[in-house]
């Protein structure tokens, strides 16, 4: 078998187990391509009431509700998908998939601009949730076709375009509706994800690594996993962490206004500490998957997840508004290449053929954090205070960075 396996010429621009000699090119185009269409994603965030509003709905109680509605319509249907592309990338290539999300995205995002009710905007968000998933995507190209040595890095780099999108879309959301409009903003948003499907469509070259005969067709992905306890442990710890970075969201605002004497200056500073977080997230995200690269990604997983919960204590008990600002900057540091952490260990720990599927169940967890992490910070700051929150999602970090540490212990076993 060894002679055999050995004897197989790799196929035309790869290296060892499937990377790609252009790996540098394809993630300049994941990056700028992720950053693009997560731009395009978020930026409807400053006038989606007003949109919903000029779709009919009059009452404002109704207006709150249909645009929270459209707004997780998309994350609600990619958090099905996700798998389902995953498993469709491992068997046609992962640059299908990324075409796939550029185009259906384009078209998406262009519908939604000629919406006329706001059923038809919450079914175009959820077809934009269906097509989608170019980030996503991105990761596993850029996951499978790094060579390992470098997967740590190229996925935080990857991170810090995905997370300065979540930062300047609702930025550019805000300046573009009084200039052209918003259904004009719509359709620009989808002209700039065709120029990603065309980048992608032309500049991305993938290398597919050679099946052995009889490979092609077998059982499902997780029958090919010989350990499955650390990738286990990286879904929960991946939703876990969304969870914890989202639940403090829905406080943020009101817990500012506890600290602020001017309630003019109240969504000035509430927005300053959540650009604080991403900020230093984007600032870190590289450098933490190089560590993570130099030192091993279980290491790194583990203290990020440390220092983030000792960092939510104090913000529990903070007395003034910088005080929040710099601890959420703090926390942002610390954070920043957890995710990249996590998607390199299942790399590392999947086999080629099914690391697109596992990739895809990897992002659904997280979905479900990303909605669960609002719903849950929202009902105890609601009942409980905003203290509880902070410190009930840093016991969530804890556990995950206890969880860490067991299942690096039983990878190395």
């Amino acid at each position: 078998m060894v002679a055999m396996n050995s004897a197989m010429p790799a196929p035309p621009g790869t290296l060892a187990d499937g990377e790609s000699l252009h790996w540098r090119r394809n993630l300049a185009v994941c990056v700028a391509g992720s950053f693009t269409t997560i731009v395009a994603m978020t930026l409807l965030l400053p006038f989606l009431p007003l949109y919903v509003a000029q779709l009919g709905v009059s009452d404002s109680a109704a207006i709150v509700e249909w645009s929270g509605l459209a707004y997780g319509a998309t994350f609600f249907t990619a958090a099905l998908c996700a798998p389902l592309w995953g498993r469709l990338a491992d068997r046609y290539g992962r640059k299908p998939m990324l075409i796939r999300a550029s185009l259906g995205m384009a078209v998406a995002m262009s519908l939604i601009g000629m919406a006329a009710t706001v059923w038809q905007l919450v079914a175009l968000r959820l077809l934009a949730g269906f097509l989608g998933g170019y980030a996503s995507g991105s990761n596993v190209l850029v996951a499978t076709q790094t060579p390992r040595a470098r997967t740590g890095w190229a996925l935080g780099v990857l991170a810090s375009g995905i997370m300065a999108g979540n930062l300047a879309g609702p930025l550019i959301g805000g300046a573009l509706p009084p200039l052209i409009g918003i259904r004009a903003t719509f359709w620009l948003a989808g002209a700039a994800i065709f120029v990603v499907f065309l980048a992608t469509s032309f500049l991305i070259k993938e290398a597919r690594p050679a099946r052995p005969p009889g490979a092609a067709k077998s059982a499902g992905a997780w029958s090919l996993v010989p350990d499955r306890r650390p990738i286990v442990a990286m879904l929960v710890v991946g939703s876990l962490l969304m969870l914890a970075t989202m639940s403090i969201e829905p406080i943020i605002t009101v817990y500012v206004q506890q600290l602020v004497s001017d309630p003019a200056r109240v969504t000035w500073v509430a927005g300053l500490v959540m650009s604080a977080t991403a900020l230093g997230s984007i600032l870190s995200a590289s450098r933490l998957g190089r560590l993570g690269d130099r030192i091993g990604h279980w290491p790194v997983l583990a203290g990020g997840l440390v220092a983030a919960a000792l960092l939510l204590i104090p913000q529990a008990f903070v007395t003034a508004s910088w005080q929040l600002v710099a601890l959420r900057f703090l926390m942002g540091l610390a954070l920043g290449g957890l995710l990249p952490c996590v998607t390199s260990l299942i790399r590392h720990h999947a086999p080629a053929r099914a690391t697109g599927m596992l990739l895809g169940y990897a992002t659904s967890s997280q979905y479900v954090g990303q909605v669960a992490g609002p719903l849950i910070g929202g009902f105890i700051g609601g009942h409980l205070g905003m203290r509880p929150v902070f410190l009930g999602t840093a016991l969530l970090l804890a556990l995950g960075a206890a969880l860490t540490w067991r299942a690096a212990r039983a990878a190395r076993s």
